[in-house]
């Protein structure tokens, strides 16, 4: 009852995130040079970066778990996160100081493959029940 689909995309993401923190972080290092970035946000908007980063290793690894184990929990608790992951992305897509183009296309990806693991994790779930 596994979805195959579902692990592929676990593992597509969880390069494409390594690829994401690292642009992610770089362009916020390069912010801070060029622009007049306000000391008051670079702080936080380093230490959400790290947060969404802790964040997607446990969202990754409990559905890719729960998958595999065919277990309802731990891929609703993937699920659950994936709500707080997605609010992530889009303060770096909408709210932070500033929003360079790069921040849009890297952001709209990741939350396009964030609502189609969504849709599969309830897949997947509803054939586990």
């Amino acid at each position: 009852l596994s979805s195959v689909p579902l692990q592929m995309l676990f593992y597509i993401n969880g390069i494409y995130y390594i690829f994401y923190f690292l642009a992610t972080l770089a362009m916020i290092v390069y912010k801070s040079q060029v622009f007049s970035y306000p000391d008051d946000f670079l702080v936080p908007d380093l230490l959400l970066l790290f947060i969404m980063a802790v964040l997607e290793v446990l969202r990754l690894h409990l559905g890719s778990r729960g998958n595999l184990t065919e277990e309802e929990a731990p891929l609703g608790l993937s699920l659950a996160l994936t709500v707080g992951s997605v609010g992530l992305s889009l303060y770096f897509l909408m709210w932070q100081s500033y929003v360079l183009r790069a921040d849009v296309v890297l952001n709209t990806a990741l939350l396009l493959t964030y609502g189609l693991q969504a849709v599969l994790k309830v897949i997947a779930i509803a054939a586990f029940v």
